[in-house]
């Protein structure tokens, strides 16, 4: 049977490939070590559970407009104002089925094939294979060894064909957030050379020692050129729930509108009115978890620091952190493989991030302390047990 040529862009989930050799493993019996996928181990809110069962009861169950309930957009613009963004929720604002949703509407709306797209990298997998679902092309660029912007890179690669710059701050799968002068850079690159900005915010809120991330829709010369995503499942532990959005000006977000509307005709009502509750409700949830995060983040960060042969820079958003591997002479694929097989301990090669993830391992602590603290052990007695053999 023949298949359409697009279906061969889309590549089986980089972040998949171990974690599903993993749960075969756990199938057979085998005690595994999660440190892989990018889920929170919390529970999502009660508040927010309620308002969804609230909403069921009453019936509202139906469709909705496609753009998202009128009450959920404005409360987003709200959410923004905290960022100094101030959006339209009537025109400059969608909610969508998940964040992944709005990055591949964002890409369909303003892509053409041939299009280049600058993508800070390492990056989440998803970013490269929307800009190829729309026929354009992604183009890394490399950040410096400590996750920051390399800016000579970035404008060496801008050429007559490029469309956009893309980037996540916080990173998936680095932890890095970049500085406000970073951001005011790529505002200022994307500004000389008529560019479009897609911002991918979905870790904002999940920061520490008191950083506040910068977006560039926040700047003045930013705010038309930029799409910004975001959503609910990393935050507010909600993701089996698939709600996310995109603010952006209005020409854009009729676009991505129309998309929607061709396709999931629009978010499920019911968690939309969750995602209010989210908003608007008590926010000391998602500070517990950040606090709980920060706990692990500095406990992985001290111990892996600790192996010869691993590299750590220590992250400051997200809940991964990105050692540097090359030392110990095997390709990330490979690490990962046999720690699986050897240790029981379940990771995600740096090589599914982009060319520029290659001699990374990312490892995962929104796992629970137990699983960090014993999974942390057996990569330590690995990563030595390698070592001796290689001497």
């Amino acid at each position: 049977m023949k298949l359409a040529e697009r279906t061969k862009m889309i590549r089986p989930s980089g972040t998949i490939i171990v974690a599903e050799r993993a749960k075969r493993m756990e199938h057979e019996g085998r005690r595994i070590y999660h440190l892989d996928i990018g889920e929170p181990c919390f529970d999502t809110p009660r508040h927010i559970k309620e308002a969804a069962v609230r909403a069921l009861e009453e019936g509202f169950t139906h469709y909705t407009s496609s753009r998202g309930i009128l009450e959920l957009r404005e409360a987003i613009s709200e959410d923004l104002k905290k960022k100094r963004i101030d959006a339209d929720p009537e025109k400059e604002i969608l909610v969508t089925p998940g964040t992944k949703h709005a990055i591949y509407c964002a890409c369909l709306s303003t892509l053409d094939p041939g299009d280049e797209v600058l993508v800070l990298s390492p990056t989440w997998p998803t970013h490269f294979q929307c800009i190829e679902m729309a026929g354009a092309r992604a183009i890394e660029v490399p950040c410096r060894e400590d996750f920051s912007l390399n800016e000579e890179e970035l404008k060496s690669r801008v050429t007559n064909k490029t469309r956009m710059i893309l980037f996540s701050s916080p990173n998936n799968p680095t932890g890095g957030v970049l500085s406000d002068d970073e951001i005011k850079l790529i505002v200022d690159t994307a500004e000389d050379h008529d560019l479009l900005i897609l911002s991918d915010e979905i870790y904002d809120r999940i920061v520490y020692d008191e950083l506040q991330p910068l977006s560039p829709m926040a700047i003045e010369n930013g705010r038309d050129r930029t799409i910004l995503v975001n959503g609910f499942s990393k935050t507010f532990a909600m993701t089996g729930w698939r709600l996310g959005y995109a603010c952006a000006c209005e020409e854009i977000i009729e676009s991505m509108a129309r998309i929607q509307q061709a396709t999931t005709t629009c978010p499920v009502s019911f968690v939309q009115k969750a995602g209010i509750a989210a908003l608007k409700g008590p926010q000391e949830p998602v500070e517990e978890m950040v606090r709980e995060y920060d706990e692990r983040r500095r406990f992985i960060y001290k111990k892996l620091s600790e192996i010869r042969g691993v590299r750590c820079t220590m992250p400051k958003g997200a809940f991964y952190i990105f050692p540097d591997i090359s030392s110990l002479g095997m390709a990330s694929l490979d690490f990962s493989i046999r720690l699986l097989e050897e240790m029981g301990v379940s990771t995600t090669p740096g090589s599914v991030f982009g060319r520029c993830g290659e001699g990374h391992v990312r490892i995962s602590y929104s796992s629970d302390m137990e699983t960090i603290r014993e999974g942390v052990e057996r990569i330590k007695e690995f990563i030595e047990g390698h070592m001796r053999g290689y001497r």
